[in-house]
């Protein structure tokens, strides 16, 4: 967990990127800023570093799989080693976002590249190099009282510190693997919001307790919805019981052991056969690692939870949540073609 209290904000530059593509400039400023006013100093720190709550670690990485290939790994192993050209090595942090967006949906922005000092995580104290990019202004209403008494009213348009857009974190740590990383990307899942991390970071993600739960959890919820259909006689609501076994599972135990979550969730071994070869395909087609045991991230499971959907929508009329026992449901089709579920109850409330 990351713990600022104790932290200083050391340097911060800031910079204009625009959308190559689009004509847009890109530009730099001469020398790092210049933050004398305390309340602002502490505005900041909360801006750049409050929205950082996720245990999601990422290393960085290149097109050949060598981390010392990345530019930006080479641009933070020089600052932390040095804080001398600071401002020089922000100026190439910019150039080097400008060269990767080239999306003509990417958005222009402002550029802040700064060095934390004192910053705890997991329990360590390290230097962090926080890199920033806020793509959207908001405006508000400046109220100015004049020498005469009277009041003005101007709109201004500004940077709001209640939303953080795109940023990274990269730690002082773990540098022999590619440093250690957090990112936050509030874009959608579009495209040209992959830039941040596929194009300009270029990370892989750690191969923890979060990542290993998510994995397996993205894996069952792809079967059940995608796959499972195509092999079985299963209807919606035998979907629904099988994403509810899966989170529940999780929920309920410390730790995950392989064969016990196929035991519990599916039960039938033709079932468990299909899944284990969607699973092996799934983790080959997009590089991720197999673990039959691990400790589960509760992290992971509370933000899974909201996807796992357990609403049985029937037509524009109905909607049915199924939390509990499926055998208390029955789905069956009426003479005259009309399909119907049938439920089972001992109270109403």
């Amino acid at each position: 967990m990351l713990n600022y209290s104790n932290a200083t904000l050391s340097i911060i530059s800031a910079h204009t990127i625009g959308n190559k593509t689009n004509g847009e400039d890109l530009i730099v400023s001469r020398n790092a800023l210049e933050i004398e006013d305390d309340e602002l100093r502490e505005r900041m720190m909360t801006y750049f570093l409050s929205s950082f709550t996720s245990s999601e670690f990422y290393h960085f990485t290149s097109t050949d799989g060598d981390f010392q290939l990345n530019p930006l790994f080479q641009l933070a192993s020089d600052i932390f080693d040095s804080t001398k050209n600071f401002h020089t090595k922000s100026v190439s942090i910019a150039k080097h976002l400008y060269e990767v967006s080239l999306h003509p949906q990417i958005k222009s922005g402002d550029l802040f590249v700064v060095l934390f000092n004192n910053v705890q995580i997991g329990g360590e104290e390290t230097a962090v190099l926080g890199i920033f990019k806020s793509e959207s202004k908001s405006s508000v209403l400046k109220v100015t009282s004049k020498k005469d008494g009277n009041f003005s009213v101007d709109l201004a348009s500004g940077i709001n510190l209640e939303k953080l857009d795109k940023a990274c974190l990269i730690y002082n740590l773990d540098q022999d693997q590619g440093f250690r990383l957090s990112i936050i990307d509030r874009s959608s899942k579009s495209s040209e919001a992959q830039y941040w991390k596929d194009l300009f970071l270029r990370v892989i993600a750690v191969n923890n307790e979060f990542q290993s739960t998510k994995n397996v959890l993205d894996v069952a919820r792809h079967f059940v919805i995608d796959q499972i259909v195509d092999e079985f006689e299963v209807s919606k609501a035998d979907q629904i019981t099988y994403l509810n076994k899966s989170i529940n599972y999780f929920k309920n135990h410390d730790e995950y052991n392989k064969k016990e979550f196929e035991q519990e969730v599916f039960e039938d071994q033709e079932l468990i056969k299909s899944f284990r070869k969607f699973d092996n395909s799934f983790r080959k087609q997009f590089d991720i690692e197999s673990e039959d045991n691990f400790e589960i991230s509760a992290e992971v499971v509370k933000k899974q939870s909201r996807v796992f959907k357990s609403v049985l929508k029937l037509d524009k009329n109905f909607h049915i949540y199924i939390h509990g026992d499926r055998e208390l449901i029955e789905r069956g089709v009426e003479k005259d073609g009309r399909k119907f579920y049938k439920i089972y109850y001992t109270s109403e409330q």
